[in-house]
Protein backbone atom coordinates (compact mmCIF):
# COMPACT_ATOMS: atom_id res chain seq x y z
CA UNK A 1 0.00 0.00 0.00
CA UNK A 2 1.67 3.44 -1.35
CA UNK A 3 1.31 6.29 0.84
CA UNK A 4 -1.75 7.74 -1.37
CA UNK A 5 -3.65 4.72 -0.40
CA UNK A 6 -2.65 4.71 3.40
CA UNK A 7 -3.54 8.25 3.93
CA UNK A 8 -6.81 8.11 1.93
CA UNK A 9 -8.08 4.70 3.80
CA UNK A 10 -6.69 6.25 7.01
CA UNK A 11 -9.27 9.60 6.38
CA UNK A 12 -11.98 6.71 5.34
CA UNK A 13 -11.96 4.64 8.50
CA UNK A 14 -11.38 7.36 11.07
CA UNK A 15 -14.38 9.66 9.19
CA UNK A 16 -16.51 6.60 9.66
CA UNK A 17 -15.63 5.91 13.27
CA UNK A 18 -16.41 9.02 14.07
CA UNK A 19 -20.07 9.55 12.48
CA UNK A 20 -20.72 5.74 13.88
CA UNK A 21 -20.71 7.43 17.29
CA UNK A 22 -22.83 10.51 16.21
CA UNK A 23 -26.15 9.78 15.70
CA UNK A 24 -29.43 7.55 14.66
CA UNK A 25 -32.83 8.35 14.95
CA UNK A 26 -35.41 5.87 15.74
CA UNK A 27 -39.47 6.70 14.65
CA UNK A 28 -41.65 4.66 16.91
CA UNK A 29 -44.99 3.12 15.62
CA UNK A 30 -48.55 2.71 17.28
CA UNK A 31 -48.64 -0.17 19.16
CA UNK A 32 -51.84 -2.76 19.33
CA UNK A 33 -53.80 -2.31 23.00
CA UNK A 34 -52.95 -4.57 25.40
CA UNK A 35 -55.62 -6.41 27.92
CA UNK A 36 -55.90 -5.90 31.63
CA UNK A 37 -54.24 -8.46 33.87
CA UNK A 38 -54.41 -9.06 37.60
CA UNK A 39 -52.82 -6.61 38.79
CA UNK A 40 -54.51 -4.00 36.64
CA UNK A 41 -57.55 -5.27 38.08
CA UNK A 42 -56.57 -5.17 41.52
CA UNK A 43 -55.32 -1.40 41.07
CA UNK A 44 -58.67 -0.66 39.66
CA UNK A 45 -60.37 -2.19 42.26
CA UNK A 46 -62.41 -4.70 40.09
CA UNK A 47 -63.79 -7.64 42.11
CA UNK A 48 -63.51 -9.99 39.08
CA UNK A 49 -62.64 -13.36 39.77
CA UNK A 50 -59.57 -14.34 37.02
CA UNK A 51 -58.98 -17.65 35.73
CA UNK A 52 -55.65 -17.12 34.54
CA UNK A 53 -54.51 -16.07 38.18
CA UNK A 54 -50.28 -16.76 39.01
CA UNK A 55 -49.90 -19.78 40.45
CA UNK A 56 -46.19 -19.50 40.82
CA UNK A 57 -43.93 -16.75 39.77
CA UNK A 58 -41.89 -18.71 36.88
CA UNK A 59 -45.27 -19.78 35.30
CA UNK A 60 -47.70 -16.38 36.43
CA UNK A 61 -50.14 -15.04 33.68
CA UNK A 62 -51.18 -12.03 35.81
CA UNK A 63 -48.14 -9.70 35.62
CA UNK A 64 -48.27 -6.00 36.43
CA UNK A 65 -49.84 -4.29 33.63
CA UNK A 66 -50.56 -0.20 33.83
CA UNK A 67 -54.02 0.39 34.84
CA UNK A 68 -55.05 3.22 32.56
CA UNK A 69 -55.73 5.85 35.12
CA UNK A 70 -52.86 7.76 35.18
CA UNK A 71 -54.79 10.44 33.41
CA UNK A 72 -57.47 12.01 34.33
CA UNK A 73 -60.08 9.79 32.39
CA UNK A 74 -59.48 7.31 29.37
CA UNK A 75 -59.39 9.35 26.58
CA UNK A 76 -58.63 12.95 28.35
CA UNK A 77 -57.10 15.01 26.12
CA UNK A 78 -56.18 17.43 28.67
CA UNK A 79 -54.11 17.24 32.18
CA UNK A 80 -53.75 18.77 34.92
CA UNK A 81 -50.27 20.63 36.09
CA UNK A 82 -47.88 18.82 38.24
CA UNK A 83 -48.53 21.70 41.04
CA UNK A 84 -52.54 20.90 40.66
CA UNK A 85 -52.08 17.27 40.81
CA UNK A 86 -50.23 17.05 44.20
CA UNK A 87 -52.94 18.93 45.87
CA UNK A 88 -55.57 16.38 45.32
CA UNK A 89 -54.87 14.06 48.05
CA UNK A 90 -53.16 14.51 51.44
CA UNK A 91 -49.65 13.93 51.41
CA UNK A 92 -46.28 13.18 53.41
CA UNK A 93 -43.34 14.90 52.76
CA UNK A 94 -40.04 13.58 51.80
CA UNK A 95 -36.72 14.91 52.51
CA UNK A 96 -32.74 13.91 52.05
CA UNK A 97 -29.33 15.31 51.07
CA UNK A 98 -30.22 14.82 47.80
CA UNK A 99 -34.06 14.89 47.42
CA UNK A 100 -36.99 16.51 48.36
CA UNK A 101 -40.77 15.66 47.18
CA UNK A 102 -44.15 13.93 49.11
CA UNK A 103 -46.02 10.40 48.70
CA UNK A 104 -49.61 10.60 48.04
CA UNK A 105 -51.77 8.93 51.37
CA UNK A 106 -53.88 8.00 48.15
CA UNK A 107 -52.74 5.20 46.65
CA UNK A 108 -49.38 5.31 48.98
CA UNK A 109 -47.43 5.25 45.39
CA UNK A 110 -43.49 7.30 45.38
CA UNK A 111 -45.02 9.63 42.66
CA UNK A 112 -42.88 13.09 43.49
CA UNK A 113 -39.57 13.08 43.85
CA UNK A 114 -37.14 16.66 42.97
CA UNK A 115 -33.94 16.33 42.80
CA UNK A 116 -32.10 18.64 44.93
CA UNK A 117 -28.54 18.86 43.46
CA UNK A 118 -29.39 18.95 40.08
CA UNK A 119 -31.17 22.17 37.67
CA UNK A 120 -32.41 21.92 33.94
CA UNK A 121 -29.88 24.56 32.75
CA UNK A 122 -26.45 25.89 34.11
CA UNK A 123 -28.29 28.79 34.50
CA UNK A 124 -28.45 29.75 38.66
CA UNK A 125 -32.15 29.88 38.90
CA UNK A 126 -33.13 27.15 36.83
CA UNK A 127 -35.75 25.18 38.32
CA UNK A 128 -34.38 21.91 40.14
CA UNK A 129 -34.71 18.14 38.12
CA UNK A 130 -38.06 17.05 38.66
CA UNK A 131 -37.99 12.86 38.19
CA UNK A 132 -41.42 11.07 39.85
CA UNK A 133 -44.73 12.84 38.77
CA UNK A 134 -48.22 12.48 39.88
CA UNK A 135 -51.43 10.71 37.91
CA UNK A 136 -52.85 13.71 36.35
CA UNK A 137 -50.22 15.73 35.54
CA UNK A 138 -48.99 15.84 31.73
CA UNK A 139 -46.72 13.11 32.42
CA UNK A 140 -47.22 10.58 35.20
CA UNK A 141 -44.27 8.93 36.03
CA UNK A 142 -44.17 6.89 39.03
CA UNK A 143 -43.79 3.58 41.85
CA UNK A 144 -46.18 1.85 43.16
CA UNK A 145 -45.75 -1.60 45.54
CA UNK A 146 -48.72 -3.98 46.15
CA UNK A 147 -50.21 -6.95 46.21
CA UNK A 148 -52.42 -9.21 43.96
CA UNK A 149 -54.51 -12.32 44.53
CA UNK A 150 -56.79 -14.36 42.25
CA UNK A 151 -60.22 -12.67 43.92
CA UNK A 152 -57.81 -9.00 44.67
CA UNK A 153 -61.56 -7.41 44.92
CA UNK A 154 -63.50 -9.72 47.03
CA UNK A 155 -60.08 -9.47 49.41
CA UNK A 156 -60.23 -5.44 49.43
CA UNK A 157 -56.89 -5.27 48.30
CA UNK A 158 -55.17 -1.78 48.69
CA UNK A 159 -56.02 -0.22 44.94
CA UNK A 160 -55.02 3.40 43.39
CA UNK A 161 -57.82 4.47 45.58
CA UNK A 162 -57.16 3.40 49.41
CA UNK A 163 -56.65 6.14 51.40
CA UNK A 164 -54.09 4.95 53.49
CA UNK A 165 -53.70 5.58 57.76
CA UNK A 166 -49.99 7.68 58.72
CA UNK A 167 -49.06 6.72 62.12
CA UNK A 168 -45.86 8.06 63.40
CA UNK A 169 -43.56 10.49 61.76
CA UNK A 170 -45.56 12.97 58.80
CA UNK A 171 -42.00 13.43 57.10
CA UNK A 172 -39.63 10.77 55.46
CA UNK A 173 -36.08 11.38 55.79
CA UNK A 174 -32.71 9.77 57.10
CA UNK A 175 -33.44 7.69 59.63
CA UNK A 176 -37.03 8.55 60.21
CA UNK A 177 -39.24 6.28 58.03
CA UNK A 178 -43.04 6.34 58.12
CA UNK A 179 -45.49 3.70 58.73
CA UNK A 180 -48.81 3.75 56.78
CA UNK A 181 -51.82 1.42 57.46
CA UNK A 182 -54.79 0.41 55.97
CA UNK A 183 -57.35 -2.01 56.69
CA UNK A 184 -59.21 -4.17 54.47
CA UNK A 185 -63.23 -5.13 54.95
CA UNK A 186 -61.95 -9.34 54.51
CA UNK A 187 -60.06 -8.79 57.84
CA UNK A 188 -56.30 -8.40 56.43
CA UNK A 189 -54.51 -5.24 57.40
CA UNK A 190 -51.31 -3.79 55.19
CA UNK A 191 -48.89 -1.98 56.78
CA UNK A 192 -46.42 -0.29 54.78
CA UNK A 193 -43.42 0.68 56.12
CA UNK A 194 -41.04 3.48 53.78
CA UNK A 195 -37.78 4.44 54.82
CA UNK A 196 -34.95 6.71 52.50
CA UNK A 197 -31.35 7.26 52.85
CA UNK A 198 -29.17 9.66 52.59
CA UNK A 199 -28.94 9.68 48.74
CA UNK A 200 -31.32 8.20 46.16
CA UNK A 201 -32.50 4.66 48.05
CA UNK A 202 -36.03 4.12 48.74
CA UNK A 203 -37.07 1.04 50.72
CA UNK A 204 -40.74 -0.48 51.11
CA UNK A 205 -41.43 -2.91 53.77
CA UNK A 206 -45.06 -4.29 52.72
CA UNK A 207 -46.90 -6.41 55.70
CA UNK A 208 -49.83 -8.45 55.66
CA UNK A 209 -51.66 -9.19 58.91
CA UNK A 210 -54.92 -12.09 58.29
CA UNK A 211 -57.05 -11.60 61.21
CA UNK A 212 -59.76 -13.66 59.65
CA UNK A 213 -60.71 -17.07 59.35
CA UNK A 214 -59.38 -18.15 56.46
CA UNK A 215 -55.62 -18.09 54.86
CA UNK A 216 -55.30 -16.20 52.11
CA UNK A 217 -52.78 -16.47 48.98
CA UNK A 218 -51.46 -13.21 47.79
CA UNK A 219 -48.18 -12.54 45.60
CA UNK A 220 -46.49 -9.16 46.36
CA UNK A 221 -45.59 -6.92 42.83
CA UNK A 222 -43.53 -3.71 42.48
CA UNK A 223 -43.96 -1.79 38.98
CA UNK A 224 -42.50 2.00 38.02
CA UNK A 225 -44.66 3.27 34.83
CA UNK A 226 -44.22 6.17 33.06
CA UNK A 227 -46.89 8.18 30.49
CA UNK A 228 -45.35 9.37 27.05
CA UNK A 229 -42.13 8.79 25.57
CA UNK A 230 -40.14 11.57 27.24
CA UNK A 231 -37.32 13.71 25.36
CA UNK A 232 -34.72 11.80 24.34
CA UNK A 233 -31.22 12.34 23.13
CA UNK A 234 -31.92 10.03 20.47
CA UNK A 235 -28.13 8.55 19.75
CA UNK A 236 -27.10 5.27 19.00
CA UNK A 237 -24.73 4.81 21.74
CA UNK A 238 -26.70 5.77 24.38
CA UNK A 239 -29.83 3.99 25.63
CA UNK A 240 -32.90 5.30 26.61
CA UNK A 241 -35.91 3.47 27.65
CA UNK A 242 -36.29 0.16 29.96
CA UNK A 243 -33.85 -1.66 30.93
CA UNK A 244 -32.37 -4.28 33.82
CA UNK A 245 -30.17 -7.23 34.71
CA UNK A 246 -31.89 -10.90 34.73
CA UNK A 247 -29.29 -13.19 35.55
CA UNK A 248 -26.48 -11.24 35.65
CA UNK A 249 -26.85 -10.29 31.89
CA UNK A 250 -28.13 -7.19 30.69
CA UNK A 251 -31.15 -5.95 28.75
CA UNK A 252 -32.40 -3.34 27.21
CA UNK A 253 -35.57 -2.35 25.37
CA UNK A 254 -35.85 0.94 23.51
CA UNK A 255 -39.28 2.82 23.42
CA UNK A 256 -40.26 2.26 20.19
CA UNK A 257 -38.86 -1.85 21.07
CA UNK A 258 -41.45 -1.78 23.42
CA UNK A 259 -44.25 0.20 21.11
CA UNK A 260 -43.70 -2.57 18.28
CA UNK A 261 -43.13 -6.24 20.10
CA UNK A 262 -45.01 -6.03 23.17
CA UNK A 263 -44.43 -7.46 26.33
CA UNK A 264 -41.11 -8.79 27.02
CA UNK A 265 -40.99 -11.23 30.25
CA UNK A 266 -37.78 -12.61 31.95
CA UNK A 267 -37.41 -14.81 34.92
CA UNK A 268 -34.69 -14.18 37.12
CA UNK A 269 -32.99 -14.45 40.21
CA UNK A 270 -31.44 -10.99 42.06
CA UNK A 271 -30.82 -7.96 39.54
CA UNK A 272 -33.19 -5.03 38.99
CA UNK A 273 -35.51 -3.26 36.29
CA UNK A 274 -36.47 0.34 35.53
CA UNK A 275 -36.46 2.84 33.32
CA UNK A 276 -32.98 4.92 32.27
CA UNK A 277 -32.89 8.75 30.55
CA UNK A 278 -29.34 10.10 30.12
CA UNK A 279 -28.35 11.33 33.59
CA UNK A 280 -31.53 9.76 35.87
CA UNK A 281 -32.99 6.36 36.46
CA UNK A 282 -35.50 4.39 38.57
CA UNK A 283 -35.24 0.64 39.30
CA UNK A 284 -36.71 -1.64 41.10
CA UNK A 285 -35.21 -3.62 42.93
CA UNK A 286 -36.53 -7.28 44.40
CA UNK A 287 -35.08 -9.64 46.87
CA UNK A 288 -31.62 -10.76 45.54
CA UNK A 289 -32.38 -14.23 46.39
CA UNK A 290 -35.64 -15.29 45.12
CA UNK A 291 -36.87 -16.18 42.04
CA UNK A 292 -39.18 -13.29 40.11
CA UNK A 293 -40.90 -12.71 37.06
CA UNK A 294 -39.72 -9.37 35.23
CA UNK A 295 -41.84 -7.68 32.86
CA UNK A 296 -41.06 -5.02 29.93
CA UNK A 297 -45.26 -3.88 28.57
CA UNK A 298 -47.13 -0.64 27.20
CA UNK A 299 -50.46 0.58 26.33
CA UNK A 300 -52.39 3.20 25.22
CA UNK A 301 -53.94 5.27 27.87
CA UNK A 302 -55.55 8.49 26.75
CA UNK A 303 -53.92 8.46 23.13
CA UNK A 304 -50.34 8.41 25.06
CA UNK A 305 -48.00 5.27 25.39
CA UNK A 306 -47.85 4.47 29.13
CA UNK A 307 -44.43 2.21 29.25
CA UNK A 308 -44.00 -0.38 32.51
CA UNK A 309 -41.34 -2.02 34.28
CA UNK A 310 -42.75 -4.62 36.89
CA UNK A 311 -41.87 -7.85 38.60
CA UNK A 312 -44.03 -10.20 40.71
CA UNK A 313 -43.16 -12.04 42.80
CA UNK A 314 -43.79 -16.05 44.37
CA UNK A 315 -46.82 -16.79 46.23
CA UNK A 316 -47.19 -16.27 49.66
CA UNK A 317 -49.75 -17.57 52.01
CA UNK A 318 -51.10 -16.04 54.95
CA UNK A 319 -52.51 -17.99 57.69
CA UNK A 320 -55.52 -16.97 60.24
CA UNK A 321 -53.98 -14.69 62.71
CA UNK A 322 -50.58 -14.56 61.63
CA UNK A 323 -48.70 -12.38 59.06
CA UNK A 324 -46.23 -12.29 56.08
CA UNK A 325 -43.78 -9.74 55.23
CA UNK A 326 -41.67 -8.29 51.96
CA UNK A 327 -39.34 -5.56 51.12
CA UNK A 328 -38.79 -3.73 48.13
CA UNK A 329 -36.31 -1.48 47.30
CA UNK A 330 -36.72 1.41 44.37
CA UNK A 331 -33.88 3.68 43.41
CA UNK A 332 -34.92 7.14 41.85
CA UNK A 333 -32.16 9.75 41.42
CA UNK A 334 -29.41 10.57 39.41
CA UNK A 335 -26.56 8.02 38.07
CA UNK A 336 -23.58 9.47 39.79
CA UNK A 337 -21.09 6.60 39.82
CA UNK A 338 -19.55 6.97 43.12
CA UNK A 339 -23.21 6.11 44.32
CA UNK A 340 -24.24 3.64 41.82
CA UNK A 341 -20.80 1.14 42.24
CA UNK A 342 -21.27 1.65 46.28
CA UNK A 343 -25.01 -0.10 45.91
CA UNK A 344 -23.45 -2.49 43.83
CA UNK A 345 -21.06 -3.53 46.81
CA UNK A 346 -22.44 -2.55 49.47
CA UNK A 347 -26.13 -3.50 48.77
CA UNK A 348 -25.17 -6.48 47.27
CA UNK A 349 -27.55 -5.53 43.86
CA UNK A 350 -26.40 -7.87 41.58
CA UNK A 351 -24.34 -5.62 38.13
CA UNK A 352 -25.59 -2.19 39.56
CA UNK A 353 -23.15 -1.34 38.00
CA UNK A 354 -24.40 -1.47 34.17
CA UNK A 355 -26.75 1.02 35.03
CA UNK A 356 -24.45 3.47 33.63
CA UNK A 357 -24.43 3.22 30.02
CA UNK A 358 -20.52 2.34 29.64
CA UNK A 359 -21.04 0.57 26.69
CA UNK A 360 -19.01 -2.19 24.70
CA UNK A 361 -15.59 -0.47 25.74
CA UNK A 362 -16.45 -0.70 29.33
CA UNK A 363 -13.21 -2.04 30.47
CA UNK A 364 -11.79 1.67 28.40
CA UNK A 365 -14.98 3.66 29.09
CA UNK A 366 -14.83 2.87 32.79
CA UNK A 367 -10.95 3.33 34.27
CA UNK A 368 -11.02 6.47 31.34
CA UNK A 369 -13.81 8.03 33.90
CA UNK A 370 -11.90 7.30 37.31
CA UNK A 371 -8.49 8.44 35.60
CA UNK A 372 -10.63 11.79 34.71
CA UNK A 373 -12.54 11.60 38.36
CA UNK A 374 -8.74 11.31 39.85
CA UNK A 375 -7.28 14.25 38.31
CA UNK A 376 -10.60 16.09 39.01
CA UNK A 377 -10.15 15.65 42.78
CA UNK A 378 -6.66 17.19 42.94
CA UNK A 379 -7.10 19.94 40.08
CA UNK A 380 -10.40 20.74 41.09
CA UNK A 381 -11.65 21.33 37.21
CA UNK A 382 -12.28 18.82 34.19
CA UNK A 383 -11.22 20.85 31.61
CA UNK A 384 -7.45 20.66 33.55
CA UNK A 385 -8.14 16.83 34.07
CA UNK A 386 -9.09 16.63 30.38
CA UNK A 387 -5.89 17.80 29.53
CA UNK A 388 -3.57 15.87 32.30
CA UNK A 389 -5.64 12.56 31.24
CA UNK A 390 -4.50 13.84 27.05
CA UNK A 391 -0.36 14.41 28.73
CA UNK A 392 -0.89 10.51 30.53
CA UNK A 393 -2.47 8.78 27.05
CA UNK A 394 0.87 10.34 25.02
CA UNK A 395 3.18 9.46 27.92
CA UNK A 396 1.62 6.15 27.58
CA UNK A 397 2.15 5.77 23.96
CA UNK A 398 4.37 7.20 23.29
CA UNK A 399 7.21 4.24 22.47
CA UNK A 400 4.85 3.11 19.63
CA UNK A 401 3.87 6.66 18.89
CA UNK A 402 7.59 7.69 18.81
CA UNK A 403 8.24 4.54 16.22
CA UNK A 404 5.43 5.40 14.36
CA UNK A 405 6.07 8.99 13.36
CA UNK A 406 10.12 8.23 12.76
CA UNK A 407 8.46 6.05 10.05
CA UNK A 408 6.44 9.05 9.47
CA UNK A 409 9.09 11.49 9.05
CA UNK A 410 11.52 8.73 7.03
CA UNK A 411 8.60 8.36 4.63
CA UNK A 412 8.80 12.22 4.10
CA UNK A 413 12.49 12.20 3.79
CA UNK A 414 12.18 9.84 0.94
CA UNK A 415 9.40 11.37 -1.08
CA UNK A 416 11.60 12.89 -3.78
CA UNK A 417 12.94 9.97 -4.71
CA UNK A 418 9.25 7.96 -4.72
CA UNK A 419 8.35 10.96 -6.97
CA UNK A 420 11.07 10.12 -9.34
CA UNK A 421 10.11 6.38 -9.36
CA UNK A 422 6.36 7.75 -10.16
CA UNK A 423 7.54 9.32 -12.99
CA UNK A 424 10.11 6.87 -14.14
CA UNK A 425 7.54 4.44 -14.27
CA UNK A 426 4.47 5.83 -14.63
CA UNK A 427 3.35 3.86 -17.88
CA UNK A 428 4.70 0.70 -15.62
CA UNK A 429 2.62 0.34 -12.32
CA UNK A 430 4.06 -2.94 -11.77
CA UNK A 431 7.50 -1.93 -12.01
CA UNK A 432 6.91 1.13 -10.08
CA UNK A 433 5.50 -0.75 -7.16
CA UNK A 434 8.49 -3.06 -7.06
CA UNK A 435 11.50 -0.23 -7.05
CA UNK A 436 9.04 1.83 -4.59
CA UNK A 437 9.21 -1.66 -2.16
CA UNK A 438 13.18 -1.83 -2.93
CA UNK A 439 13.39 1.75 -1.83
CA UNK A 440 11.36 1.06 1.49
CA UNK A 441 13.18 -1.96 1.96
CA UNK A 442 16.60 0.01 1.58
CA UNK A 443 15.87 3.00 3.70
CA UNK A 444 13.46 1.03 6.20
CA UNK A 445 10.65 2.34 6.04
CA UNK A 446 7.48 0.92 6.99
CA UNK A 447 4.24 2.47 5.00
CA UNK A 448 1.99 1.25 7.22
CA UNK A 449 3.89 2.53 10.65
CA UNK A 450 2.47 6.43 9.98
CA UNK A 451 -1.47 4.60 10.53
CA UNK A 452 -1.11 3.86 14.02
CA UNK A 453 -0.96 7.09 16.23
CA UNK A 454 -4.77 7.86 14.33
CA UNK A 455 -5.44 4.46 14.91
CA UNK A 456 -4.11 4.57 18.77
CA UNK A 457 -6.30 8.20 19.03
CA UNK A 458 -9.55 6.00 17.84
CA UNK A 459 -10.34 3.94 20.97
CA UNK A 460 -9.66 6.31 23.28
CA UNK A 461 -11.51 8.78 21.34
CA UNK A 462 -14.56 6.71 21.58
CA UNK A 463 -13.91 6.08 25.39
CA UNK A 464 -13.52 9.91 26.45
CA UNK A 465 -16.31 10.67 24.08
CA UNK A 466 -18.52 8.16 25.92
CA UNK A 467 -17.78 8.87 29.44
CA UNK A 468 -18.40 13.19 28.36
CA UNK A 469 -21.38 12.26 26.98
CA UNK A 470 -22.98 9.73 30.32
CA UNK A 471 -21.67 10.44 32.93
CA UNK A 472 -23.21 13.05 35.00
CA UNK A 473 -20.36 13.97 36.59
CA UNK A 474 -19.22 16.22 33.57
CA UNK A 475 -22.76 17.42 33.02
CA UNK A 476 -22.59 21.29 33.69
CA UNK A 477 -19.29 21.06 34.60
CA UNK A 478 -17.23 24.01 33.74
CA UNK A 479 -13.97 24.73 32.12
CA UNK A 480 -12.78 28.67 31.81
CA UNK A 481 -14.22 31.66 30.12
CA UNK A 482 -17.19 30.81 27.54
CA UNK A 483 -17.22 26.96 28.40
CA UNK A 484 -19.19 26.41 30.85
CA UNK A 485 -20.53 22.99 30.55
CA UNK A 486 -17.68 20.59 29.17
CA UNK A 487 -20.47 18.44 28.00
CA UNK A 488 -22.43 20.77 25.56
CA UNK A 489 -21.18 21.70 22.32
CA UNK A 490 -18.90 25.47 22.19
CA UNK A 491 -21.57 27.73 22.48
CA UNK A 492 -19.24 30.25 20.58
CA UNK A 493 -19.75 31.00 16.37
CA UNK A 494 -17.30 32.36 14.24
CA UNK A 495 -20.19 33.19 11.80
CA UNK A 496 -21.48 35.87 14.68
CA UNK A 497 -17.73 37.02 15.58
CA UNK A 498 -18.04 34.84 18.55
CA UNK A 499 -20.94 36.72 19.79
CA UNK A 500 -20.02 40.47 18.98
CA UNK A 501 -23.12 40.35 16.56
CA UNK A 502 -26.53 40.10 17.57
CA UNK A 503 -27.47 37.33 15.17
CA UNK A 504 -27.71 33.63 16.61
CA UNK A 505 -26.44 31.34 13.45
CA UNK A 506 -27.93 27.70 12.87
CA UNK A 507 -26.61 24.75 15.02
CA UNK A 508 -24.25 23.47 11.90
CA UNK A 509 -22.64 27.39 11.77
CA UNK A 510 -21.79 27.01 15.51
CA UNK A 511 -18.19 26.72 14.92
CA UNK A 512 -16.61 28.24 17.91
CA UNK A 513 -13.04 29.23 19.53
CA UNK A 514 -12.04 25.59 20.06
CA UNK A 515 -13.38 23.64 17.17
CA UNK A 516 -11.56 26.29 15.26
CA UNK A 517 -8.21 25.31 17.34
CA UNK A 518 -8.79 21.65 16.32
CA UNK A 519 -9.00 22.21 12.93
CA UNK A 520 -6.08 24.64 12.95
CA UNK A 521 -3.90 22.02 14.66
CA UNK A 522 -5.45 18.91 12.01
CA UNK A 523 -4.15 21.51 9.65
CA UNK A 524 -0.68 21.80 11.13
CA UNK A 525 -0.35 17.94 11.41
CA UNK A 526 -0.81 17.56 7.62
CA UNK A 527 2.10 19.65 6.83
CA UNK A 528 4.40 17.45 8.77
CA UNK A 529 2.83 14.27 7.14
CA UNK A 530 3.84 13.03 3.40
CA UNK A 531 1.32 15.03 1.30
CA UNK A 532 -0.04 12.44 -1.29
CA UNK A 533 1.37 12.92 -4.85
CA UNK A 534 -2.08 12.97 -6.86
CA UNK A 535 -3.92 16.66 -7.27
CA UNK A 536 -7.48 15.46 -6.24
CA UNK A 537 -6.12 13.75 -3.32
CA UNK A 538 -4.05 16.47 -2.23
CA UNK A 539 -7.58 18.62 -2.31
CA UNK A 540 -9.34 15.84 -0.45
CA UNK A 541 -6.74 16.17 2.21
CA UNK A 542 -6.88 19.74 2.18
CA UNK A 543 -10.59 19.96 3.17
CA UNK A 544 -10.14 17.34 5.86
CA UNK A 545 -9.23 19.99 8.54
CA UNK A 546 -12.70 21.67 7.50
CA UNK A 547 -14.63 18.86 7.39
CA UNK A 548 -13.92 17.72 10.73
CA UNK A 549 -13.78 21.61 12.47
CA UNK A 550 -17.40 21.27 11.60
CA UNK A 551 -17.77 17.53 12.25
CA UNK A 552 -16.98 17.95 15.89
CA UNK A 553 -18.03 21.43 16.72
CA UNK A 554 -21.33 19.55 17.63
CA UNK A 555 -19.73 17.16 19.76
CA UNK A 556 -18.88 18.00 23.32
CA UNK A 557 -16.67 20.93 23.91
CA UNK A 558 -14.69 18.65 26.46
CA UNK A 559 -14.02 15.97 23.69
CA UNK A 560 -13.11 19.24 21.29
CA UNK A 561 -9.96 20.00 24.47
CA UNK A 562 -8.91 16.40 24.24
CA UNK A 563 -8.62 16.18 20.39
CA UNK A 564 -6.78 20.08 20.10
CA UNK A 565 -4.55 19.20 23.00
CA UNK A 566 -3.71 15.67 21.46
CA UNK A 567 -3.25 17.13 18.15
CA UNK A 568 -0.03 19.81 19.51
CA UNK A 569 1.27 16.74 21.63
CA UNK A 570 1.52 15.21 18.45
CA UNK A 571 2.23 18.33 16.48
CA UNK A 572 5.39 18.35 19.14
CA UNK A 573 6.71 15.23 19.53
CA UNK A 574 6.36 14.68 15.66
CA UNK A 575 8.39 18.09 14.84
CA UNK A 576 11.34 17.02 16.91
CA UNK A 577 11.57 13.66 15.51
CA UNK A 578 11.89 15.23 12.57
CA UNK A 579 14.35 17.89 13.05
CA UNK A 580 16.42 14.60 14.91
CA UNK A 581 16.41 12.98 11.52
CA UNK A 582 17.29 15.54 9.64
CA UNK A 583 13.60 15.90 7.86
CA UNK A 584 13.01 19.56 6.90
CA UNK A 585 9.15 20.80 7.70
CA UNK A 586 8.44 21.41 3.56
CA UNK A 587 10.02 18.03 2.85
CA UNK A 588 13.42 17.17 1.62
CA UNK A 589 16.18 17.53 4.04
CA UNK A 590 17.14 20.07 6.61
CA UNK A 591 20.49 20.53 5.07
CA UNK A 592 18.66 21.12 1.86
CA UNK A 593 16.29 23.84 3.64
CA UNK A 594 19.37 25.64 5.47
CA UNK A 595 20.17 26.43 1.83
CA UNK A 596 17.48 27.45 0.88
Amino acid sequence: MNSDNRNMLLAVVLSGAILFVWQMFFAPEPPAPIEQSAIERTQNGSGTNLADAPTAPAGAQGLPQPDGTMLPAQGATQSLSREDSLGISPRLQVENHNVTGSISLKGARIDDLTLTGYRETIEEDSPLVSLLSPAGSPNPYLADFGWTAANPGALGLPTKDTMWSLSGNSTLGVDSPVTLTYTAPSGLIFERTISIDDKFLISVTDRVMNQGSTAQTLYPYALVKRTGIPQIEGIYILHEGAYGVFNGELNEVDYDEMLEDGPQKFETTGGWLGFTDKYWMTALVPNQDEIVTAKFSQRQVGGKPVFQSDYIMGARTVAPNSDITVTHRLFAGAKRVDVIDTYNEDEGITRFDLSIDWGWFYFLTKPTFFLLDWFYTHVGNFGIAIILLTLLYKLAFFPLANKSYESMSKMKKVQPELMKLRETHKDNPQAQQQAMMELYKKEKVNPLAGCLPMLIQIPVFFALYKVLFVSIEMRHAPFFGWIQDLSAPDPTSMFNLFGLIPFSPPDFLMIGIWPLAMGISMFAMQKLNPPPTDQMQARIFQLMPIFFTFLLARFASGLVVYWTFNNLLSLAQQYLIMRRMGVAIGGGTVEAENKS
